[in-house]
């Protein structure tokens, strides 16, 4: 028996996508080898981050929609770290919605159950349709109110997805987040590389940063499987 381990966050690098009302992510550097060694007398090169809370993979505090929620230092470590399972929802449409009853299919199908304090993803095939082109942030399929209830009255305490919203684009009501608010939990987006444990059952670790009054915080999401 042994494990693997699947990297499930995008990579942060200067140009990537962001949601257009965040920061930008900027990378530039602090001190170079040379630098170092003039100044220290030893080699080491430091860069620096300017970067959005929410703007590579990430999961939001309750705080982000609801102004009495907590703050990601505050919320518990089990929402981001435990049981889970993925589902395959890509033959939804990029213009459609995810919904409670693709949902019920979708988990028939995968032989799988889901446990209260479970952890589910959902793999929409986005980023690998659409990554580095112009509809990544425009275009993408979303959980509709149904769907967002079902998972949460089944107990689910992270929703996660391979694009950059739990909500598709052309929803103002934002039925996912507002599941997340009325629930109290939450969801990690801007997820990659789902097609690899699409309708398995494993361990999931994707800890934020213990950022102080945050209301989110950038995640390395990495599923941990039993061979």
């Amino acid at each position: 028996m042994g494990l693997r381990l699947i990297d499930l966050p995008q990579e942060i690098y200067q140009g990537m996508p962001v949601f257009p009302p965040h920061q930008k992510t900027m990378i530039f550097p602090n001190m170079s080898h040379d630098e170092s060694k003039k100044k220290l007398g030893f080699e080491f090169a430091t860069n620096n981050l300017l970067i959005n809370e929410h703007g590579p993979t990430h999961s939001d505090a309750t705080y982000e929609y609801d102004r009495n929620g907590q703050t990601i230092d505050e919320m518990p470590l089990e929402y981001f770290y435990g049981p889970a399972i993925c589902l395959d929802v890509s033959r939804v449409a990029p213009d459609a919605y995810i919904t409670a009853a693709i949902l019920k299919e979708e988990l028939e199908r995968s032989g799988l159950h889901i446990e209260c304090g479970d952890i589910v993803l959902l793999h929409t095939g986005h980023y690998n349709r659409s990554y580095g082109r112009e509809e990544w942030l425009t275009r993408h399929a979303g959980l509709d109110y149904s769907a967002g209830e079902w998972l949460a009255k089944h107990g689910v305490v992270n929703i996660g997805v391979d694009a950059p919203s739990i909500d598709n684009p052309a929803d103002l009501k934002f039925s996912g987040h507002l599941i997340c608010r009325e629930y109290g939990i939450t969801n990690t987006e801007n997820m990659c590389q789902l097609d690899q444990v699409v309708n398995q059952r494993f361990l999931y670790f994707g800890l934020p940063l213990k950022i102080r009054k945050g209301t989110g915080s950038p995640v390395r999401a990495v599923a941990v499987l039993i061979d």
